[in-house]
């Protein structure tokens, strides 16, 4: 045997052969990314791509909202019994104040569901509005570690409100329809939910308009609950507009309010079997509508400002 062939049959291979083995059978590729195909980590997307990114992702803030919602009155005894229990509690401290103490409730009739549909309705504007405020600063955290389109936060805010809303529709008719001086619906009641549909559109856009605002001013968080509070006054939750009607200019101040239309609306279809005014209608809608797309072009304008320091 030759000392060449005792090489071939005896000795280790090099490393450079067992390299060879190992990987020299295994294809490499190599992809150039042209600069065009890169984008900004957290900068703004077209409008349009904004909308697309958040319509992809409407089941998980739908189950990111109901994972909330259950959360949020895990750890009471009553759990979820409280999204009731909560306007009702209100509702029976504003008809003591105001119905018995105050007797504002001169004038209305049925005073009680009057009173009724101006809590329940209005809790679901304020739980929304000032939870929005504070999405982007409880966010925070999420925000700079992932990316994903800003608004699913006040919009994951209003969802949960939504949520919370369901039951207390449900005790509110029960109320409407058990208490002294029921109400017998007409066919007025069925426009109830548009009414509804345009409240929620106008809650959205107020809460990514005020989201944008918090995020910039921080110190709005702390005067909402304020002027939510003169808010409440001014949509005649729990008196009558009529009280006011020497002085002309409140009267026309407080019928451009939208939560006023918001509630009056509501009241006509379920409590007096009437057909909202066209007025309403057209009033109510335009608040809807305005304010959302406000809300939402403004939201989308900062998108890049949110989560810096």
């Amino acid at each position: 045997m030759t000392y060449e062939a005792g090489v071939h049959q005896g000795a280790e291979p090099r490393p450079a052969d067992l390299y060879s083995d190992l990987f020299g059978t295994q294809a490499s590729t190599l992809e150039v990314v042209s600069t065009g195909r890169l984008t900004q980590v957290g900068a703004r997307p077209p409008i349009r791509t904004y909308l697309a990114q958040l319509w992809k992702r409407r089941h998980f803030l739908w189950a990111e909202a109901r994972a909330k919602v259950t959360s949020g009155t895990r750890e009471t005894l009553l759990g979820q019994t409280w999204l009731v229990i909560n306007p009702m509690l209100n509702g029976l401290a504003y008809y003591l104040i105001f119905g018995k103490v105050l007797n504002s409730s001169k004038g209305i009739d049925n005073f009680l569901g009057y009173l009724i549909i101006g809590v329940f309705l209005f809790q679901f504007t304020t739980q929304s509005v000032t939870g929005g405020a504070k999405s982007i600063a409880s966010g925070r955290n999420l925000i700079r570690a992932f990316t994903f389109p800003r608004a699913s936060l006040p919009i994951s805010v209003v969802l949960r409100g939504i949520l919370n809303l369901a039951p207390t529709l449900g005790a509110m008719f029960v109320l409407l329809l058990v208490l002294p001086e029921q109400e017998h619906w007409t066919a007025a009641a069925a426009l109830f939910p548009a009414v509804l549909v345009l409240q929620v559109l106008f809650t959205t856009g107020l809460a990514l308009l005020l989201a944008r605002a918090a995020a910039a001013l921080p110190d709005l968080n702390q005067l909402i609950s304020v002027l939510m509070r003169f808010w409440l006054y001014g949509s005649a939750v729990f008196f009558s507009i009529d009280r006011f009607k020497d002085y002309p200019w409140i009267v026309g101040v407080m019928e451009a309010n939208p939560m006023y239309m918001v509630l009056d609306a509501a009241r006509d279809t379920l409590l007096y079997g009437a057909v909202p005014s066209l007025s309403t209608w057209l009033g109510l809608g335009g608040w809807a509508i305005g304010t959302l797309v406000v809300g939402f072009v403004v939201f989308w304008w900062a998108e890049e400002s949110y989560g810096r320091a």
